[in-house]
């Protein structure tokens, strides 16, 4: 236990709950080892520092220590950042480039958010781990590197590997010695301890007096779900350090520097077990798939209702009296009107509607559109193109995506701008 302390004082690492010391147990004892480690825990955790903690209690503290957020770096130079690449190797590639694998050898590189990281790149990584060989990009000479690695994530890789996203071997490497960060909702009893140290250093940097919360402010704080965990809690310290009137906060004062609970999410999507997109792209997918379906139904039934009226000609003058409030010969009250879907059960694809022709009626075979959401995407993206004139960054920001994104939809589509 003392050695936890230390460790706490040395790294400022505050809180006794029993998740946190565990955690901090395990990164101790598997600091003088080489095994490599996955960090998982929500974001603003605290989760590189955990990777701090493992490399400077490490036989390699005194090498070079490098952190790497893989979600950041771009998909098509991602390989070049860890791997390096050789001169010429593509566009812009004017020098040879060193990676972080080959400049940190002998060190410990912390790749952050590992779950972004592409499925190339993915395979790339498995190899270093498991033969300490890596390729630059463009190059067919084999090198080697010494390097320790840590991971970490915010995502559940094991879902992420049933999807198709992450590889389940490399999940498998890198899970050697697997530690859970705990989120600030799961350890309410380092809440207040917490938030009076950043307010404490907030008034110390400031030279101000530090505030104070009353015994029901306390239970707002310590019950508020806190998503963004620690960073935001140091974020909201702050905030009432500045704004605050009174030094000693009360829980109506609280409230209003905590921000509303977020609402359900009411955009359509499919129900469980329906229709799974593959890719990022999945979520679009869904509302998508949604949209045409409910505009597919919508049009079969206009359809059913103009055989209806075709093959019984009161019909459409019965609607004319239904929407002018007279029906069946009894006149309605003028009211707002009120607009009802018929309950029709659509008609099979197979169907073939009557049409008039020269006061005669022929049947006509109908022609179905398509409903693939792959094409639909593809047509959505070069009419986002062609209306931006090939800029990409205008284009994704009309999809309503990132850049990142669109330059891989491009390149799954075989779209040339």
């Amino acid at each position: 236990m003392d050695n936890i302390q230390s460790i706490k004082n040395r790294f400022g690492i505050i809180g006794n709950s029993q998740s946190l010391n565990y955690a901090l147990q395990v990164a101790a004892q598997v600091a003088n080892t080489d095994l490599t480690v996955l960090i998982s825990g929500e974001s603003g955790v605290g989760k590189e520092v955990f990777s701090q903690i493992i490399h400077a209690l490490s036989a390699r503290k005194h090498n070079p220590f490098i952190a790497v957020n893989c979600g950041a770096i771009p998909e098509g130079t991602i390989d070049s950042e860890l791997f390096g690449h050789e001169k010429g190797s593509f566009t812009g590639a004017v020098d040879n480039r060193k990676g972080y694998f080959e400049t940190v050898n002998g060190g410990t590189i912390f790749l952050d958010e590992i779950g972004e990281m592409p499925l190339g790149t993915q395979a790339r990584l498995l190899r270093v781990l498991e033969t300490g060989e890596y390729i630059r990009v463009g190059s067919s000479k084999v090198q080697k590197t010494d390097v320790r690695v840590i991971a970490a994530t915010n995502r559940d890789l094991l879902e992420r590997t049933q999807q198709g996203k992450f590889r389940e071997d490399l999940y498998y490497r890198l899970n050697t010695v697997p530690i859970r960060v705990p989120s600030l909702r799961d350890r309410k009893e380092d809440i207040p301890m917490l938030f009076r140290k950043f307010c404490v250093d907030f008034a110390e940097k400031y030279k101000t007096t530090s505030i104070q919360l009353n015994e029901e402010a306390r239970d707002v704080l310590v019950n508020y779900p806190w998503p963004g965990n620690v960073r935001e809690l140091k974020n909201i310290a702050e905030q009432i350090s500045v704004l605050a009137p009174e030094k000693l906060v009360t829980a109506n004062d609280l409230q209003h520097f905590l921000p509303e609970q977020p609402t359900v999410n009411r955009l359509p999507m499919l129900a469980p077990g329906g229709h799974q997109g593959n890719g990022d792209f999945a979520s679009e997918r869904d509302i998508l798939y949604k949209l045409f379906f409910d505009m597919k139904k919508d049009v079969t039934e206009l359809k059913k209702m103009f055989f209806e009226v075709l093959q019984n000609p009161n019909m459409a003058q019965h609607a004319a009296y239904a929407d002018s409030g007279v029906l069946a010969g009894s006149y309605q009250p003028a009211e707002a009107p009120v607009m009802t879907t018929p309950n029709i059960i659509a008609a099979p694809a197979t169907a073939q509607p009557i049409i008039l022709k020269d006061n005669a009626i022929d049947h006509h075979e109908e022609v179905e559109e398509t409903l693939s959401i792959a094409d639909k995407e593809k047509e959505l993206i070069e009419k986002a193109l062609r209306k931006h004139k090939g800029k990409r960054k205008d284009a994704a920001l009309d999809l309503g995506i990132s850049e990142r994104t669109l330059y891989r939809k491009l390149k799954e589509y075989n779209i040339h701008e």
